[in-house]
């Protein structure tokens, strides 16, 4: 039983997340016809598409995206407590989905900016995951690069923004008693 909710949850967080991953790859303009950008196209275009022919676009914000990722956040937490044997009320269900979906987009944004730390470090040229990397952290680098004094060419933002996100992450899961349970 251990083994189907790990693969599920692996499973709905990995397409979660590549779901987000295109909201935001859309919010800062990032290179279309970057390889990476075109990989998270095709992977979430099966699912997107349909609702996207319903669903406008909402001031550049892919509103079909973010409902088919809010889907499957509620999909996540139903068939996991299909499996668990428990019950779910509807309104409990949509609120831990959607508070889920904010803690994916945190940890996306974490996962993105240590690579993106460990790229600079290892890689000597720019690769295309790289640059499209640049083009999603900077929007949240930026206002933390102006307020931190400059320490002679060593960035400690994505040091700070570490620490910021991890106060956000641990704000929602006191939200939610059970969170680490789900």
């Amino acid at each position: 039983m251990e083994a189907i909710v790990y693969l599920l949850n692996f499973v709905f967080d990995a397409y979660l997340m590549l779901l987000v991953l295109r909201v935001w790859l859309q919010a800062v303009r990032a290179d279309f016809y970057n390889p990476f950008s075109q990989f998270v196209v095709k992977v979430t275009n099966p699912a997107v598409i349909p609702f996207r022919r319903m669903i406008p676009g909402l001031k550049g914000v892919d509103m079909a995206t973010l409902l088919v990722a809010f889907l499957v956040a509620c999909i996540k937490y139903w068939s996991l407590s299909m499996i668990g044997g428990q019950t779910i009320d509807i309104l409990s269900l949509l609120l831990i989905s959607l508070l889920f979906v904010f803690k994916q987009s945190g940890t996306l944004l974490f996962v993105v900016m240590l690579v993106m730390a460990l790229m600079s470090w290892v890689v000597q040229s720019r690769s295309p995951a790289q640059m499209v990397f640049y083009q999603l952290t900077e929007p949240f680098l930026r206002p933390i690069r102006r307020v931190m004094p400059n320490f002679g060419g060593l960035d400690l933002s994505v040091l700070v923004a570490f620490v910021l996100l991890n106060l956000i992450n641990i704000f929602i899961g006191s939200l939610i008693p059970v969170w680490s349970y789900l």
